[in-house]
């Protein structure tokens, strides 16, 4: 039984959940709302203040959409009321970010600026060599965090580069030179 599958979501004061057919979910929360069509072999019940899905029978194609339709539910629920952020930082000798607008400027030491527009729903920030990207969907808010790292991933010998705050460069040793 999956255990992630088997927990009821709560849905906190101030949030809806409409369950229309075809597993069709719809949470309305202080933030925004989120819609989202969910796989249609999962059961997805309303009791009082809390979501419950349930699978159908046990075969393995159930079992693994069992775990995530719950999970997609929650994070629904949970991206309404808190929301989301990644926070990336730019490393590295003149690479830096700047705010136009709703237009995200990198320079990152190509011969041009890298412009990137957010995207809706999601909205960017950028405090020194910090830059936060917010949002009520979670799927957006990393794909779209993603996207700004692919423009100058960080480099192994000097960490050049757009990592995640959280994330940990493998640092590799330079050349040396002949004696």
């Amino acid at each position: 039984m999956s255990r992630i599958g088997r927990m009821p979501i709560a849905i906190p004061a101030g949030v809806t959940v409409s369950i229309a057919e075809n597993n069709k979910v719809t949470v309305k929360g202080p933030k925004g709302t989120l819609e989202r069509v969910l796989p249609a072999e999962m059961e997805i019940k309303q009791e009082g203040a809390e979501v419950v899905v349930s699978r159908p029978n046990d075969l393995k194609k159930m079992r693994s959409l069992h775990g995530l339709t719950r999970t997609l539910i929650a994070n629904m629920v949970t991206g309404v009321t808190a929301g989301y952020e990644k926070a990336l930082e730019v490393n590295g000798v003149g690479y830096r970010a700047a705010k136009q607008g709703k237009k995200l400027v990198l320079s990152l030491g190509y011969s041009h600026p890298v412009e990137m527009i957010d995207p809706e729903g999601l909205e960017s920030t950028v405090d020194g060599n910090k830059i936060v990207v917010k949002g009520i969907d979670k799927e957006k808010v990393g794909q779209y965090a993603a996207e700004i790292r692919t423009k100058r991933p960080p480099e192994p010998y000097k960490g050049k580069g757009i990592k995640y705050v959280d994330e940990t460069i493998r640092r590799k040793v330079g050349k040396t030179g002949k004696k």
